[in-house]
């Protein structure tokens, strides 16, 4: 062949891995040598590029120095930029490797945690463009996870989460240090576990914290409010009051409710609010209606019961949009 680059096409033996590695989840099995040409210049988080005094200091301990961590999707080097100068100025054919497998973005964030913990340091300035980019890719991650990997401050990387440019939109969540998720606001959280409880009732406490992305005390908590009728929003603590809005309409008691709706000038005198009233009002389920079609025949009782379970799954939905719009009002 006329390269060592075709060499590559042909599935060369440097690109196998043994097997029984103790190395992190991501990692190559085992340290493998490449040959120097195949390696692409590195994703790099450092501005202002390879550092040649640096390369020229690795190059007389060439001997000493750590395998270079390679993205085995791309052949871009992740860490170790500094020593494949410093090989290639030896004149080395060949390096030592570890293969990194995972996204691009899994590998830049790799780059910058490595160059953070050892090697040349990165500048502040290198840190903070790095901690920009990780925003972009992982908006979920909490300031404190991304600080903990780029060697700045939670605060520093507040700031730079409110000033950085166009970004995706933003999950409902952080992700911390711990790998957890959980909702940006404690509202948000409460409103899914009580959504998933109404759904499926049968889920244990720790299922439906983990789905809601809160703990399991709060999964009871939110378990215990509906099981008395109320709102799954505690009273106080940012929550509604007890005769607020987010107050939930005893099933046994509606009409008591769309009386109050028809005496609201903000409803009775414009077209949508008389809309929204009579909407209410034929959609009423009032104890002499339950009583009435529980005697629907046994045949077509299943049918019944899904078209009722489906149509309050829709009120469930619309309560909980309203629930959640009336707190953010508070």
């Amino acid at each position: 062949m006329s390269s060592t680059r075709d060499a590559t096409a042909a599935a060369p033996a440097y690109l196998e891995e043994a097997a029984g590695s103790d190395r992190p989840p991501g990692f190559g099995a085992a340290t493998v040598r490449v040959p120097t040409d195949v390696l692409r210049n590195a994703d790099s988080p450092r501005l202002a590029g390879v550092d040649l005094g640096h390369v020229r200091t690795l190059a007389e301990i060439a001997d000493e120095l750590p395998p270079i961590i390679v993205h085995r999707e791309t052949m871009r080097v992740i860490d170790g930029m500094h020593r494949l100068h410093a090989a290639r100025l030896g004149g080395r054919e060949s390096v030592e490797v570890v293969y990194f497998h995972g996204t691009e973005q899994e590998a830049f964030l790799l780059a910058v945690e490595s160059n953070v913990r050892h090697g040349l340091p990165l500048t502040l300035a290198e840190r903070k463009e790095s901690a920009r980019r990780i925003l972009r890719s992982f908006p979920e991650w909490s300031d404190r996870a991304i600080a903990a990997k780029t060697g700045l401050s939670g605060k520093t990387v507040g700031a730079l989460r409110r000033t950085t440019g166009p970004q995706p939109a933003q999950p409902p969540v952080r992700v911390g240090r711990d790998g957890r998720a959980r909702p940006l606001s404690p509202v948000d959280g409460r409103l899914k576990a009580g959504d998933i409880l109404t759904r499926e009732p049968h889920l244990s406490l720790r299922e439906v914290a983990k789905a809601a992305g809160v703990s399991v005390e709060t999964a009871r908590d939110v378990r215990e409010r509906l099981s008395r009728g109320k709102s799954p929003l505690p009273v106080g603590r940012g929550g509604p009051s007890a005769a607020g809005p987010c107050q939930v309409m005893p099933p046994t008691e509606p009409t008591s409710y769309l009386a109050s709706l028809r005496r609201d000038p903000a409803l009775k005198y414009n077209d949508e609010g008389r809309l929204i009233i009579r909407c209410l009002e034929a959609r009423l389920v009032r104890e002499r209606d339950a009583e009435l079609v529980l005697r629907a025949p046994d045949h077509q009782a299943m049918q019944i019961a899904a078209m009722a379970r489906a149509c309050a799954m829709s009120w469930d939905k619309i309560a909980t949009h309203l629930e959640r719009r009336s707190v953010e009002r508070l």
